[in-house]
């Protein structure tokens, strides 16, 4: 049954695929960078990214040798920090050990920091023509309603079966086009959220699901562990024109990033002021800020939040805490979106 999709979805996508920034342009770096920042992101958001961060990173070698405060800059807002920081690390070894391209083979690309068995496939199918599959949620989602799968799309051993499957059907002249029809079709018509629109859809007379109805029912997903809920208070502490942020440690959830200082659990007005005390600062007046909420893959950060105007920044001697305007924080330190909601709060250096 497989095999009867191949040649619609092929047409449909020549008639049909988006214009992107990435796409067709034969590029194995643009294939990398782009599916890397596609993961947990939608299309249209990623555009920007993309294009800022390959304006500025152009190749292996400019990526393997940007400054982490840089790298981390043009990563912000994308979330998954650690997803950057491999990719550095597979640019090093390719530079050193690939002569600055990426390898023109899967197992290779699969050795690579990073680069699991979706990414390595996208890469060698797009950017060198290698007949192997890359299975992603859109994939999975597309091939389950087409064979009316009821198997649960989170184990491991069905993606493989999935893959094993598609490899056998894979058009040898054009895998890399195959694979990104799959990926566009769960992307615009078998759609995640919402009702697909199997009317458009160019396999509906080979699709199971939309013959019995059961479009809705699939794929199978086991539920997900609850997140665990953190109560955070966040602390805007500012003389004027600077806010107070800090770098996170080398390690764990948000590692290496700037913040915001904030404290485990929701602390009264009280202390608060203490807590800024305790930073040798003298505070003058604090004000309520609304909540907000972060949720990260595990946690759920429920955050409450106070703007404390304090005497001076000058006379602080600590080496905790950095002072910077806004302009100073969107050019140097990567503040993630789990602060988001208080962003907004930094002000204007005074010209």
């Amino acid at each position: 049954m497989l095999n009867e999709i191949v040649m619609p979805l092929l047409k449909w996508y020549g008639a049909n695929k988006r214009d992107l920034p990435w796409r067709d342009k034969d590029n194995a770096y643009y294939t990398w960078i782009s599916e890397i920042m596609l993961q947990q992101t939608r299309v249209e958001a990623v555009k920007p990214y993309f294009e800022r961060f390959v304006a500025e990173l152009p190749d292996i070698y400019a990526l393997a040798a940007c400054p982490e405060k840089k790298l981390m800059k043009l990563w912000e807002g994308l979330g998954y920090y650690n997803r950057v920081r491999n990719m550095q690390q597979a640019a090093i070894t390719v530079a050193e050990e690939y002569g600055g391209k990426l390898p023109e083979s899967y197992l290779e690309l699969l050795s690579l920091k990073g680069i699991g068995s979706y990414t390595a496939g996208a890469i060698a199918s797009i950017a060198y023509g290698i007949p192997v599959p890359a299975v992603d949620g859109n994939v999975l989602r597309v091939i389950s309603r087409i064979t009316e799968s009821y198997e649960d799309v989170t184990k491991q051993t069905v993606r493989q079966q999935m893959e094993k499957n598609l490899k056998e059907i894979m058009p040898k002249e054009c895998p890399g086009d195959f694979n990104q029809a799959l990926m566009e079709l769960g992307a615009v018509i078998c759609v995640p959220n919402g009702p697909a629109k199997c009317e458009c859809c160019p396999v509906r007379s080979f699709c199971l699901a939309s013959q019995h109805g059961t479009v809705m029912e699939l794929p199978v997903k086991a539920p997900k562990k609850a997140r665990r809920i953190e109560e955070r208070t966040v602390l805007l502490i500012q003389d004027g024109e600077r806010t107070a942020i800090s770098k996170r440690p080398s390690r764990g959830l948000l590692a290496g990033l700037y913040e915001f200082p904030n404290y485990s659990g929701h602390l009264s007005p009280r202390e608060a002021l203490d807590a800024v005390r305790e930073l040798h600062l003298e505070p003058l007046r604090i004000e309520s800020l609304e909540p907000a909420k972060h949720i990260f893959s595990h946690i759920e950060w429920r955050m409450i939040a106070y703007r404390i105007r304090v005497s001076s920044l000058e006379d602080y001697k600590g080496r905790k805490l950095i002072f910077a305007d806004k302009k100073q924080s969107e050019k140097q330190y990567a503040i993630p979106s789990a602060f988001g909601a208080y962003l907004g709060y930094m002000k204007e250096e005074n010209r």
